[in-house]
């Protein structure tokens, strides 16, 4: 299969967050056929839905795989459990980390257990502006530019860009991880 660009949403509000996110992006840069191409400022927001809980750190990866979609989520579902995420949990309810398929490629699903684009990219500013720092991809099901998105978000949020970045590994080679 070929390589396709993909946008992953990053959170935690438990715990070493910033951490969270770090060791999340590591993770993803070791999935099979997948290699992190891009990864935006980290922004501390307020919670939706539960307001009784510790801010959010979030961010935006960019990933280029030859993962299919189906594939993929498993593999972040796997990297949510690893980092101490439960597979059941009440929604809205505190986490170590959150990883959303945010786009992939142009493409678009919708089925019980898969929706891309994600369902609420639209609405929520603390994915719109990390996203805008890597790239400015076009909506496949809206048809326009995720800045031209931004313009029309009626979140009232503010996130609030932290000064700490995150870092993308490279990849060690067989030859490296043998020496």
């Amino acid at each position: 299969m070929p390589s396709i660009t993909a946008y992953i949403g990053l959170g935690s509000n438990v715990g070493d967050r910033f951490a969270n996110l770090q060791t999340a992006v590591d993770m993803l840069g070791l999935l099979p056929d997948t290699r992190v191409t891009g990864i935006s400022k980290v922004y501390m927001t307020e919670p939706v839905g539960n307001a009784e809980q510790e801010r959010f750190f979030n961010a935006v990866a960019a990933i280029t795989t030859a993962l299919n979609p189906s594939d993929l989520r498993l593999h972040c579902k796997a990297i949510e459990r690893d980092l101490g995420r439960p597979d059941r949990y009440r929604r809205w309810s505190p986490r170590t980390i959150d990883l959303d398929i945010l786009l992939y490629g142009d493409l678009s699903i919708k089925n019980d257990i898969l929706i891309i684009p994600h369902a609420e990219l639209h609405h929520r500013k603390f994915v719109i502006i990390p996203l805008l720092d890597i790239d400015n991809p076009v909506h496949p099901l809206m048809h326009c530019a995720i800045a031209d998105l931004l313009k029309t978000c009626e979140d009232p949020s503010v996130p609030v860009r932290l000064t700490e970045q995150l870092r993308i590994k490279k990849k060690r080679t067989a030859e490296k991880q043998s020496a």
